[in-house]
């Protein structure tokens, strides 16, 4: 046999003696078979089996309730250090269960752990799911059960912590052996903060219905219920439109919740009404505008605590609000001097109506360095700086501009949108949209026709009908999102994608109009502005999140606005009253439905600012007509001497201060072409609207107004009311044949002087 004959024998003889033998594992693999994995796996149960067991022994439930006991005040403070408020005399008044009715029990049984009674006072999942969530820093995971919320209002603190969910997972397993569940829930009931400054149902029923616990009826008793999601911002009487929505609907939760249990009568359900609570009590000590700041602060507290899974009700947490004092009290002086010192109420009823609102915003931090929300919080404490009820009007038409800008646009004829594309600016034209007629012509101010405008054009007079048509141009989807990307708030009432929507019919507050402004100011960076500079707790600082966030839209689109808002101020716009040598500016006024509401919202390189005027009677929205003896109030009018009077006082004289853009999108560099020859001769648009289409010097209009909520467009076209127009030749000219977008002869017109502003009539 030769040698390679051999070699193959001795393979063959290696191969029979290996056959049938797995080849042996190296490496990480010999660690993991599944054997073995099996093993770790029931290992690891062990181990956490065993150190909670090992827990469970070694925690106690404590003998008082030391979190209740020792609770600390919250300070609310200026920059300088002055305090504006101290939460910390707590109301709080203890009942035993006896004297809790039963529709209480039930309705907040209902609401906050429907199965408590046959509960084992524990939700496994939910707390290890919270618990999963604190480790991942994720905030925090609802879940709990009545008997662990009452052991962390009792015997722990709020932070949102590994080791106190976890103690109070086992305090609440071990306090089902020591305490009934009567005793646990009339527990719950006395340690729980409900708003207005009461911790316990007894001084809730006194702060929410003035009456004592037995005396409160079902729906009321679910009210009180439904606080305990969120006590502040359930406030009916006091909250956001938002607010009071979303408490409705925890309401009316409840309440499904209760006849779902056979605690509620399904037929008696469906006739109850949501049961109003009364006005908070003053605090003597929140006077002038302290209150509005105050409330402000406490709410955007709340929100920033919730994040991170605290609550404000714990006490002890220094909250120093960003406001600037000497700003502050500027804008106050500039809110007297230019509306309130303007304004007799006894000579002329209608300036009892009038309601101011402002906020100013330092575009670079975010911050809020003064506002302004009434008169005087102790006698309205509503706030006009941050309501979401009244019209902003032709404040919205810079949005719509932002939209096409930042969509790449075009008008109906393929043009791209820009500070030079041409539309037809006479009233009442027809809307064209992609298949035609959309069946919406809203009418300029005074019926006013300009012909054929630039977009810069149109901006400085703010011309209704070219803005209508821009935002079909856009999309109004489009204009809308890139709205409440700037800031607009997206939940106020009757914002909605309807062609109204173009004229700012909407609802808005000043603060999310500063918002919007801001961002256009910061070069499309978002800004959401805050009242809260900083917040300590224990003397450890809480994280906050950062007023100034990503691009909401890009700088070009943003610049691009600037760009044109500039020429509403420096050039011959409906803002030209606010011009300055010393620092530039750019702006928009506004002006809602009947002069219900009056707006300037305008910016520095640094500073931006809106300031609003609205007609209030109660719950009633009014006319300003003949406020502080002026025929009309608009954007133009008190806003804008308010605005000027606190910025040239706010800035100083500043000859540096300009602004810093880039875009391929600047004002227009030519006006509108003239009509051709070949048109028919057309009556050019007065400088002075005559008086066949001017409201009355002093009063409304003799036909009755109807005070309407903001508009959202009924399917039916109807003309708006104007009053009754005497003999003299009307100025308003035929609308020529085209379709959408540019075009058509017609006389670019002019301004129309000081009392020339931006109103309309909602279709």
């Amino acid at each position: 046999m030769g040698r390679a004959e051999a070699r193959r024998a001795q393979k063959k003889g290696s191969a029979r003696s290996a056959k049938g033998k797995k080849p042996k594992k190296t490496g990480i693999r010999r660690f993991f078979t599944w054997k073995k994995l099996l093993a770790y796996f029931f290992g690891v149960i062990a181990l956490g089996v065993g150190a909670f067991v090992a827990l469970y022994l070694y925690v106690d439930v404590p003998k008082d309730g030391k979190h209740a006991a020792m609770a600390q005040a919250t300070i609310y403070k200026l920059p300088d250090g002055k305090v504006l408020k101290r939460d910390g005399e707590f109301n709080r008044e203890e009942v035993v269960f006896s004297k809790i009715p039963k529709n209480v029990q039930n309705a907040v049984v209902a609401a906050e752990n429907k199965d408590f009674w046959d509960d084992s006072g524990v939700d496994l999942m939910g707390t290890s799911r919270g618990i999963l969530k604190t480790v991942m820093g994720e905030g925090k995971q609802g879940g709990s059960t009545i008997t662990q919320q009452y052991v962390k209002n009792y015997y722990l603190d709020q932070r949102q912590t590994v080791s106190r969910k976890v103690t109070e997972l086992i305090i609440s397993l071990k306090l089902k052996n020591k305490m009934s569940k009567e005793d646990i829930l009339a527990g719950y009931l006395n340690t729980s903060y409900f708003g207005r400054n009461s911790y316990g149902v007894q001084a809730a029923s006194h702060a929410y219905y003035n009456k004592e616990l037995d005396k409160l009826t079902i729906e009321e008793s679910a009210y009180l219920a439904a606080l305990l999601q969120a006590p502040s911002s359930y406030d009916y009487a006091t909250a956001s439109e938002t607010g009071k929505k979303l408490v409705t609907q925890r309401w009316n939760y409840v309440l499904d919740k209760m006849v779902e249990k056979n605690w509620l009568d399904k037929s008696k359900r469906q006739t109850m009404k949501f049961p109003m609570p009364r006005q908070p009590k003053l605090d003597s000590g929140l006077k002038g505008q302290n209150g509005y700041l105050y409330t402000l602060a406490k709410a955007q507290a709340e929100e920033i605590l919730k994040k991170q899974g605290k609550t404000l009700s714990a006490g002890g947490y220094t909250i120093t609000l960003s406001i600037d004092p000497k700003k502050q009290e500027q804008l106050e002086k500039s809110v007297k001097s230019q509306l309130w010192d303007k304004m007799d109420p006894k000579a002329r009823k209608v300036d009892g109506h009038v309601q101011p609102g402002a906020v100013s915003v330092d575009r670079k931090t975010g911050h809020i360095v003064a506002m302004y929300g009434g008169k005087e919080w102790r006698t309205h404490q509503i706030s006009n700086a941050t309501r979401e009820d009244f019209q902003p009007g032709s404040t919205f038409k810079p949005l719509i501009y932002a939209s096409a800008l930042e969509n790449g646009s075009k008008t109906q004829d393929g043009k791209p949108i820009n500070a030079n594309t041409v539309y037809n600016g006479d009233s009442e034209r027809q809307v064209q949209g992609p298949n035609g007629p959309i069946g919406y012509k809203p009418p300029n101010e005074d019926d006013v026709n300009y012909g054929p405008q630039t977009v810069e054009e149109s901006m400085m007079k703010s011309i209704n009908s070219a803005f209508a048509q821009m935002a079909v141009d856009v999309g109004l989807d489009k204009v809308k999102k890139t709205a409440t990307d700037l800031g607009m708030n997206n939940d106020a009432p009757d914002f909605g994608a309807h062609p109204a929507m173009a004229l700012g019919s909407m609802g808005q507050s000043p603060l999310h109009m500063a918002a919007a402004y801001a961002t256009l100011n910061n070069h499309g960076k978002k800004v959401t502005p805050s009242i809260i500079k900083s917040i300590t707790w224990k003397g450890q600082d809480v994280d906050l999140d950062n007023p100034i966030g990503g691009d909401a839209i890009s700088r070009g689109a943003a610049d691009g606005v600037t760009a044109i808002l500039k020429s509403v101020v420096q050039k011959d716009g409906t803002g030209k009253v606010v011009r300055s040598d010393n620092y530039e500016v750019a702006g928009k006024t506004g002006t809602s439905d009947e002069d219900r509401s009056a707006w300037f919202a305008a910016y520095t390189p640094d500073l931006t600012t809106v300031v609003a005027v609205y007609g209030e009677d109660g719950n009633k929205h009014v006319p300003l007509y003949g406020a502080g003896g002026e025929p009309r109030v608009n954007g133009s009018g008190y806003p804008a001497l308010i605005w000027n009077a606190y910025m040239s006082k706010a800035l100083g004289d500043d000859p540096t201060a300009k602004f810093d853009l880039d875009t391929e999108n600047g004002a227009a560099t030519a006006p509108a072409p003239l009509p051709p020859s070949s048109a028919p001769p057309v009556t050019t648009a007065p400088t002075t609207p005559p008086p066949s289409t001017t409201r009355p010097p002093s009063s409304p209009p003799a036909t009755k107004q109807t005070p309407s909520k903001p508009g959202k467009p009924s399917g039916k076209e109807t003309k708006p009311t104007k009053p009754s127009k005497p003999s003299t030749p009307n100025t308003k000219k035929p609308t020529p044949p085209d379709t959408g977008g540019p075009g058509g002869p017609g006389d670019p017109g002019g301004p129309g002087g000081p009392g020339d502003d931006d109103g309309f009539h909602l279709p």
